[in-house]
């Protein structure tokens, strides 16, 4: 188990340090609120992780291959909230206000952080298919469900190294300032990163509704 474990830790540390939205969730928080509100995203991501192997271990990945029809509605869903996100971050921008993902109005709620950090995940196709291959590498090397829930702390704990890390370097005085100096800029770089990575999601999900 240890070895097959080993193997798929690989593939997903490949897929968290990515660009994605988990990152430009976690970045936007530390540039936006501060190291801490970062952390609590970083959090939220890591316990949708723990989230993501829990539906896995107990027939997520069989329903997605059953009716496909969820990955789509799942797309619509992650695509809208990220264009919600974008709009926030557009506002900001045009305003010119520090408030990176909305996080600026939440900068002592560190629950929100957290929630913003779940929801993020939990609504990402990305992680949805992920998982589904994770699921299907698993149970494929013979493993129960029980331990391919196992498998699920140690992904949680990978994604708080990976976005913690990431929360530390965009939450250092150089990020700081940088973003003091140039918030309005960057809020509109965030607001368009959330914005086509939505878009994207919205279109690929109403074509294959019209399908």
């Amino acid at each position: 188990m240890i070895e097959v474990f080993a193997i798929t830790l690989v593939g997903v540390v490949l897929a968290q340090a990515s660009p994605g939205p988990n990152l430009l969730a976690v970045a936007s928080a530390a540039l936006g609120s501060g190291r801490k509100m970062a952390m609590y995203t970083v959090l939220g991501v890591a316990t949708g992780m723990f989230v993501w192997a829990t539906l896995v271990a107990f027939g997520l990945a069989t329903v997605i291959a059953i009716y496909p029809a969820t990955l789509t509605l799942m797309k619509i869903a992650g695509g809208s909230y990220l264009i919600w996100m974008a709009y926030k971050a557009v506002r900001a921008s045009i305003f010119n206000k520090q408030v990176a993902f909305s996080a600026g109005e939440h900068r002592s709620n560190g629950f929100a952080a957290w929630r913003r950090g779940l929801l993020v995940i939990m609504t990402n196709p990305k992680a949805a298919l992920m998982w589904t291959a994770v699921g299907s590498f698993l149970f494929g090397s013979g493993l129960s469900a029980w331990q391919v829930l196992a498998f699920g702390p140690v992904a949680a704990l990978s994604a708080t190294v990976i976005y913690g890390t990431y929360g530390f370097l965009f939450s250092t005085g150089l990020a700081a300032k940088t973003y003091s100096k140039f918030a309005r800029w960057i809020e509109g770089a965030f607001g368009a990163a959330f914005g086509m990575l939505g878009g994207k999601l919205l279109l690929d999900g109403f074509r294959e509704i019209k399908q």
